[in-house]
């Protein structure tokens, strides 16, 4: 390979660390002076850990001398989100309150990516609370689009989507409640995977309760990569059994062959909300690329986008209002309590009865696309209604807010419905990247990633054209 061994996907760089063309030291050290040269100017990783990192990297190495056998990840750099739990690391959340609360030990996810001989090269940036889809907090400060610094890199795993689009390591772990790996991954050109319920195990041993049971059902955990191929090979390191999450469900990543062609359902304006030009071209192009590649794609709306989204609202809200609030006017900044405000303003919250309907009314949402999807399997959605958003834009009042959430819909609606959702780049508009979303059927990440990989070889591998600025 020409290209510097920083650029090189993770597929690629575990196949040669495994046949020895390379070591893992390499490996590591590539991506650690890559992010030494990078990193500044975007605020993407906020703990550096290059020290621990190439320790690791030369155990690594010296278990690869002994020809047994290398996990899928040996030796590969990658990145871990600073709200999940890192042996000897603050899980802080970008909360200045919690910088004190280290870990003792890995969450499931981290602990997965370990077995599969990955090593973490540093810690990304992530809103407080990690409530927002604008990377910024005041214990790390505000994580810029390497794309362009005056849009966001997405939330809330924006410090995660930028270190990867810049080359600082292979795959970035993130995760998504309301489009926080999907809507990073549009911003910053990548592809990602947001899993199902129950795919990949979650648990933070630093909790000091249980999650909101919202958060149980709707928040999942996942990878961020530049490549279709990458993201597949780290959803399957990370989607082993951890006995600490009594949600995981055995289930194969590759379920039974359908026959084709499948049918896409394409839809631009699912919960009723109009889309922007660059958002309808993107839609056409995947749409294009996916028909070359023999899907049966056609112009249909998915039922009942719009009450699923409220529904999220509601069930999110009222789950933050009486498990979260506190925490946050406590320990948060004036920012995410102004955006808290909003987010409350703009959503219908319940007491405890009519929670207890919403909650129940979810399954009729539910059952609603699982029936839609026995003739659709596929939908192609956007992730957004807009191109992303200018820094700060949830900062300017309730009404844009609320305009922000309806413009939104489809992206948190995914996690409304628990469905797996791949979100990969079609091209660039004005110079910012643009992309798409395929929503598939529950436990089925390899028929959307299968999609996602028909348009990537359409488009080819955005982040290309990044590396040529920087």
């Amino acid at each position: 390979m020409a290209q510097p061994i920083w650029q090189w996907g993770a597929v690629d760089t575990a196949a040669a660390i495994r046949t020895g063309r390379i070591t893992a030291e390499e490996a590591v050290s590539a991506a650690i002076q890559r992010m030494a040269a990078c990193n500044e100017a975007v605020n993407a990783v906020t703990v550096d850990l290059s020290e621990a990192a190439m320790h690791a990297a030369r155990q690594a190495d010296a278990i690869a001398k002994t020809g047994v056998a290398l996990g899928p990840l040996h030796g590969v750099p990658v990145s871990i989100k600073e709200n999940v739990d890192q042996v000897g690391q603050a899980t802080t959340s970008g909360v200045p309150g919690f910088a004190g609360v280290v870990a003792k030990e890995d969450a499931p996810v981290v602990a997965n990516l370990r077995k599969a001989g990955a090593i973490i090269i540093g810690r990304t940036n992530t809103p407080e609370f990690s409530l927002r889809w604008f990377t910024d907090n005041p214990l790390r400060g505000l994580t810029k689009n390497p794309w362009n610094h005056d849009i966001t890199p997405g939330g809330s795993s924006g410090g995660a989507a930028a270190a990867c689009a810049l080359g600082m390591g292979a795959i970035a772990h993130g995760n998504d409640l309301g489009g926080s790996l999907r809507y990073p991954a549009y911003a910053c050109g990548l592809a990602t995977i947001r899993p199902s319920l129950g795919r990949v195990p979650a648990y933070n041993p630093t909790g000091a309760e249980e999650r909101p049971p919202t958060l149980q059902l709707m928040s999942v955990q996942g990878p961020i990569a530049r490549e279709v191929r990458d993201v597949r090979l780290a959803l399957a390191a990370m989607a082993q059994r951890d006995p600490r999450d009594p949600w995981w469900v055995p289930a194969p990543l590759d379920g039974p062959r359908l026959d084709p062609p499948i049918k896409v359902a394409v839809t631009k304006t699912p919960a009723g909300i109009a889309c922007h030009g660059a958002v309808s071209d993107a839609i056409d192009q995947a749409a294009g690329h996916l028909a070359n590649a023999g899907y049966a794609v056609e112009a249909v709306d998915p039922p009942l986008v719009a009450e699923i989204a409220e529904n999220w609202r509601t069930l999110l809200m009222t789950d933050t209002k009486v498990m979260m609030e506190a925490s946050i006017r406590q320990h948060g900044s004036a920012d995410i309590n102004q955006v808290i405000d909003d987010y409350l303003a703009a959503s219908n919250t319940r007491d405890g009865e009519g929670y207890m309907r919403a909650l129940a009314d979810r399954t009729r949402l539910l059952r609603a696309w699982s029936l839609f999807m026995e003739d659709y399997p596929l939908v192609l959605a956007p992730v957004s209604q807009v191109p992303p958003f200018p820094q700060g834009e949830d900062l300017k009042g309730t009404a844009r807010v609320k305009q922000m959430l309806d413009e939104q819909s489809m992206l948190y609606g995914v996690n409304g419905l628990g469905l797996p959702s791949a979100a990969v780049p079609t091209g660039l508009h004005a110079g910012v990247p643009m992309g798409v979303q395929i929503i598939g059927p529950r436990l089925r990440e390899d028929l959307c990633l299968d999609a996602a990989e028909a348009v990537e070889r359409g488009t080819g591998i955005l982040t290309q054209q990044l590396w040529s600025r920087t």
